[in-house]
């Protein structure tokens, strides 16, 4: 059973599998749309359609010849008017087969025909019952008012020899009335059938784009955490790359542990990027191959930064570091890398604080900050980009973030994330 929303059951329109002739021609698509504004051409007839509409010929041929019996039995007719009522009365039967292209035109045209022809009482009904199917409302109140208020005129001029007058006008409204029931509830349930289809083809419309927003939704998760992890470890390549190019003559020992740190930040690097691909071809959950960081990992973090000339201060009061969820510890994680990462880039030599408190209950706070540069700094393209996805990474945890300099030159960035 499909959806609409979450949780609103659908129901199925009936679907008959290779077996499209057993419905009628209304409840199936039409493929003849011009596809140039213009209206689409009916559908064609069913092989439903065509028995359907030869029963109704068959029934108006029926009643015509009953029609006609009582026009034979009319003492006072006229003989040419009677000839002229029988030939009438067969068009009527004839036109029956248009019911399904004009049944507006049809039933307009067979009210003046069967109040003038006997003959034609039959196909006047067969055109009568279509309208009621295949239109709305307002056109049979129209044209049944019409034809029910000819009907006490017709009997007077030309009154039925076995039934009397009251009578005949009886039975002419009651059967005008099944008529018009029976065919209310069959369009009734037409509609009710499209309803079902259309209902059904917007859930299905609705879960493909659910599920192209949720594999956005993952690209984007996957593209903040790329910028996050490679952003770090490239930054840390440039700081060590740069103080071998600026400083050759650096004693040997520092040269080494540089080299060290790039050939080891680069590895990382790479196993980073080869796991988050992994994700990308596989499908793989988020917490797949290498455990994800959590807070824990804030110390290691700020090791490497240290290791690469940053002056970072690490000042911790979360009472059970063991016991902050895996996803509020990889949020605060993921926030102190990114800002380091900015720190470095646009604030080289500054003095960066990272600042971690909490308590469950009180919630996770993060404050990172540095103060202002020693010098100027160029700007650097694309600036911007890593503090949205924080505050996008923030929010999807349930908390907020914010950001901006501060007087004394400095930038900060202040997290809160729950922590129940």
């Amino acid at each position: 059973m499909s959806t609409v929303s979450g949780d609103e059951p659908v129901p199925e329109p009936p679907t008959f599998p290779g077996r499209s002739w057993l419905l009628p021609s209304a409840l199936l698509d039409s493929d003849d749309a011009p596809g140039d504004g213009r209206p689409a051409r009916p559908p064609r007839r069913t092989a439903r359609d065509w028995a359907v509409d030869f029963t109704c010929f068959l029934l108006a041929v029926l009643l015509g010849l009953l029609g006609a019996d009582t026009v034979r039995n009319e003492p006072d007719l006229p003989q040419a008017f009677a000839v002229f009522d029988q030939v009438l009365g067969a068009l009527a039967c004839a036109a029956v087969w248009l019911r399904r292209r004009r049944p507006v035109g049809l039933a307009m045209a067979m009210v003046p025909v069967c109040f003038v022809s006997n003959t034609a009482g039959g196909a006047g009904l067969v055109a009568f019952f279509t309208l009621t199917v295949h239109r709305p409302f307002r056109y049979v109140a129209w044209i049944g008012g019409v034809s029910l208020l000819l009907t006490p005129l017709f009997f007077w001029l030309r009154p039925d020899p076995d039934v009397p007058y009251p009578w005949a006008v009886f039975l002419a409204v009651l059967l005008t009335a099944a008529i018009v029931g029976w065919g209310m509830f069959v369009r009734s349930k037409r509609q009710l059938m499209l309803s079902f289809r259309d209902r059904a083809r917007r859930a299905e419309t609705e879960a493909a784009l659910r599920a192209e927003q949720a594999q956005r939704l993952a690209r984007e998760a996957i593209a903040r955490e790329m910028h996050d992890v490679l952003a770090h470890r490239l930054t840390l390549l440039s700081v060590h790359a740069g103080a071998l190019e600026f400083r050759p003559d650096a004693p040997r020992a520092e040269i080494v542990r540089a080299a060290g740190v790039i050939r080891e930040s680069a590895h990382e690097a790479l196993q980073d990027l080869r796991e988050i691909i992994g994700v990308l071809r596989a499908g793989e959950p988020e917490d797949a191959g290498r455990p994800q960081p959590t807070l824990t990992a804030l110390d290691t973090l700020v090791s490497e930064c240290r290791e690469a000339g940053a002056k970072v201060v690490l000042d911790q009061h979360v009472t059970d570091r063991a016991a902050v969820p895996a996803s509020v510890g990889r949020t605060a994680y993921r926030i102190a890398q990114e800002c380091l990462t900015n720190a470095r880039k646009h604030a080289p030599a500054a003095e960066v604080t990272v600042t971690v408190a909490g308590a469950p209950g009180d919630g996770l706070t993060v404050l990172v900050r540095n103060t202002a540069p020693p010098g100027e700094v160029p700007p650097v393209p694309g600036s911007g980009q890593g503090l949205i996805g924080l505050t996008e990474r923030a929010t999807l945890a349930g908390g907020r973030l914010d950001h901006g300099p501060e007087e004394d030159g400095g930038f900060a960035v202040r997290a809160w994330l729950p922590w129940d």
